[in-house]
């Protein structure tokens, strides 16, 4: 399908933070799909600092769980992705926190573009992310925790009852033209 440039803005505008989730399988190739398209992010230097966990298990959602007061979205969720920043790859620490960032919108604007599937995005888990590290057996010199996306099949009519207000500053809040 291809979209024109204002069906793609909408596209974008459209997508928002899913928190209820059905459970239900979702299969390796989607998940492979998700990352394929993060992976595309841009990246100072084309560092690509990026490590993930895919976590699927429930022993070790259980665990991820536990450290955040999300903890029912990653229980929830049929798939967890545990996004590290790879300090060893990275150059240039602001660049390096902006490429995660474009690569978790990457793999958020990929999981809108599934049928059935939502995401939410957990940064306040690194609030514990020492612990985190301890999960994956990862030296907190070398990769530091950046934020989990849970992502399940949309569970709708509990998104429909919790639906909040979409609101965003206008443009002009925040613009100064020049």
């Amino acid at each position: 399908m291809e979209l024109t440039s204002n069906e793609f803005i909408e596209f974008i505008k459209e997508r928002k933070s899913v928190r209820s989730f059905v459970y239900k399988t979702i299969s390796k190739d989607i998940i492979n799909n998700i990352i394929e398209a993060a992976r595309w992010a841009p990246s100072g230097n084309n560092s690509q600092p990026w490590k993930v966990c895919i976590v699927i298990h429930p022993t070790l959602k259980r665990m991820l769980a536990d450290l955040t007061k999300y903890g029912g979205t990653i229980e929830e969720a049929y798939v967890n992705f545990v996004i590290f920043l790879d300090l060893e790859r990275g150059y240039d620490r602001t660049k390096d926190l902006q490429a995660i960032g474009a690569f978790i919108q990457n793999m958020l604007l990929a999981v809108h573009a599934q049928e059935d599937l939502g995401a939410v995005w957990i940064g306040e888990i690194i609030n514990r992310k020492e612990e985190v590290n301890e999960i994956f057996k990862f030296p907190v010199e070398k990769f530091e925790l950046m934020g989990v996306v849970a992502m399940g099949i949309v569970d709708e009519a509990r998104e429909k009852a919790r639906e909040e207000s979409r609101e965003r500053r206008s443009v002009d809040e925040f613009t100064d033209w020049y």
